[in-house]
């Protein structure tokens, strides 16, 4: 099985087989790669330049050090991270975990619960405050990792200059600084796509930014996009007491990758919380008119079904692009693809070998994850070891309530691919510690090789989904059998006991408390 990283080479594409290709994280002397030596430089002030302190180049930069690599980082913000721990991952899933409280007090579910609560209110700026602290703490650790694995930070616009040189420019466009390297690794993550003839003002109408530093909850919130964005940020506001509807082009929720069952499951649920879902939608234009928001959609397959909706705050979720202008490329001869991505080989090398790129700037899913891998094993690469990453077992969630996550091939996948297969399937209904939790809604599903049993993806909307999942990644990490899963203990009572009932049903046909 081929994945769809495209590669250029020596003005060669080729897709690369990864299939059975696994992660290898290991120590090992640094040793640069000599077949690169032509491109290198002499007298050279580091041996690698990380471009982008994000997920992706942070940790890139931290691993370098640590094999032995003078490593330099340079990072254009204010704070490190990148999008991740300043306006994404970090601050989104502090808001969705506090919402998910005040929602659980102020709904009644609490006292449902047999905890009484009275004189429940919001405090949206302490709310925010929490928010901002973890993310200061978190950006703030990275300087603290930086200092204590000997990574220098320069502050500035990095620009690749030549094949061995990355401009620092400040934020008047002037150099300050130029930095001679034997290797240049390339994290620059990705933005917000822009949505044509809608102006974002991060007031009214707002990106994933905005939306996580609103100044009161509004009344009605339309989200464009029901993709991983779209449905947490909808939810975080649609908790605090917002009105949510999410226009989605698409006839699903949950944006690519997601299981159809748990899609369409996923959606109910969502919709008994609240959100109102207009699917197979398409939004023509926005306007602002007497303090609100008047968005105009249309149904895809009639254009003359034709409707506005009215809101005082539209979000619009339609996507992230790769952040891979004024970086220097076209000088070098760096082609991008026709989304704006960087073309890199199995080694994460460009035309020019001794370029790298990873993360949100290649192909792949816009995962931290996932460029948190790729900047590691590229790394260890450079410094002369393999690079082997199985883009298969790449978790997805989303951290919703109740959360989604899953790993590996949908049923969809596996019919299209003419596979045969099993499926297991187990509620949360039927789990004593989801029962005890009041959590029940979800389930588990594992699908397997049907000659061999070997575990080809797993789906889980429910409980701890974004914990679970982890299991199911592990598993297929090392080629594990449904059987091998079902076979291990799991403590009881837990939620994880779900996953385990699963693929018991998947080997065996049954599982031992649900029929």
């Amino acid at each position: 099985m081929q994945t769809s990283i495209i590669c250029r080479l020596n003005n060669s594409v080729r897709p690369v087989s990864t299939k059975l290709h696994q992660c290898s994280f290991v120590a090992f002397p640094c040793s640069l790669n000599q077949r690169h030596q032509r491109f290198y430089s002499s007298g050279s002030d580091a041996d690698l330049v990380v471009i982008g302190s994000g997920p992706g180049g942070y940790v890139a930069a931290i691993k370098a050090a640590q094999l032995g690599l003078n490593t330099v980082c340079v990072e254009k913000n204010p704070t490190l991270g990148g999008t991740c721990l300043n306006v994404g991952c970090i601050p989104s899933k502090a808001l969705l975990n506090n919402s998910h409280y005040y929602h659980m007090a102020h709904s009644g579910d609490l006292a449902a619960r047999g905890v009484d609560v009275q004189g429940v209110s919001l405090n949206l700026e302490k709310l925010m405050e929490t928010k901002t602290a973890a993310v200061k703490a978190l950006t703030g650790g990275i300087v603290s990792l930086f200092k204590s694995n000997k990574v220098r930070l320069v502050k500035g616009h990095g620009k690749i200059t030549s094949l061995n040189s990355v401009s620092v420019l400040d934020e008047n466009g002037s150099l300050s600084e130029n930095i001679n390297a034997k290797n240049i690794l390339i994290a620059t993550g990705s933005e917000v796509t822009p949505f044509a003839g809608i102006e974002i003002d991060e007031v009214q109408i707002v990106s994933s930014t905005g939306a996580l530093s609103l100044s009161r909850v509004p009344k009605k919130l339309v989200v464009i996009g029901a993709g991983v964005i779209g449905l947490e940020l909808g939810s975080v506001w649609g908790r605090l007491g917002a009105e949510v509807t999410a226009v989605e082009y698409m006839n699903s929720i949950g944006g690519a990758g997601i299981d159809g069952e748990v899609a369409k499951l996923f959606q109910r649920v969502l919709g008994k919380q609240g959100m109102n879902f207009k699917l197979g939608t398409k939004v023509i234009s926005a306007s602002k008119s007497g303090g609100n928001v008047l968005v105009d959609v249309e149904n895809v397959k009639d254009p003359s079904k034709k409707e506005t909706l009215e809101c005082d705050v539209l979000l619009v979720c339609v996507g992230r692009r790769p952040y891979t202008y004024n970086l220097g490329l076209e000088e070098l001869g760096i082609e991008r693809d026709e989304k704006g991505r960087i073309p890199v080989n199995s080694r994460f090398q460009t035309v020019i070998p001794n370029i790298f790129a990873i993360g949100d700037c290649i192909h792949g899913p816009m995962l931290a994850h996932k460029a948190e891998d790729e900047g590691i094993v590229c790394v260890e690469g450079i410094a002369g070891g393999p690079v082997h990453i199985d883009y298969n077992c790449v978790p997805s969630v989303i951290y919703t309530h109740p959360e989604v996550g899953w790993v590996g091939r949908t049923e969809e996948d596996l019919k299209k691919d003419g596979i045969e297969y099993k499926v297991g399937k187990f509620p949360f209904a039927a789990n004593s510690r989801a029962k005890t939790n009041n959590e029940t809604d979800g389930f588990v599903k594992a699908l397997s090789d049907k000659l061999t049993d070997r575990l080809l993806g797993c789906h889980i909307i429910g409980p701890n989904a974004g914990e679970l999942i982890n299991e199911a990644v592990l598993a297929m990490e090392y080629g594990a059998s449904c059987e091998d899963i079902a076979r291990v203990c799991h403590a009881h009572p837990t939620c994880s006991e779900a996953l385990r009932e699963a693929n018991l049903a998947a080997y065996f046909g049954k599982s031992i408390n649900f029929s």
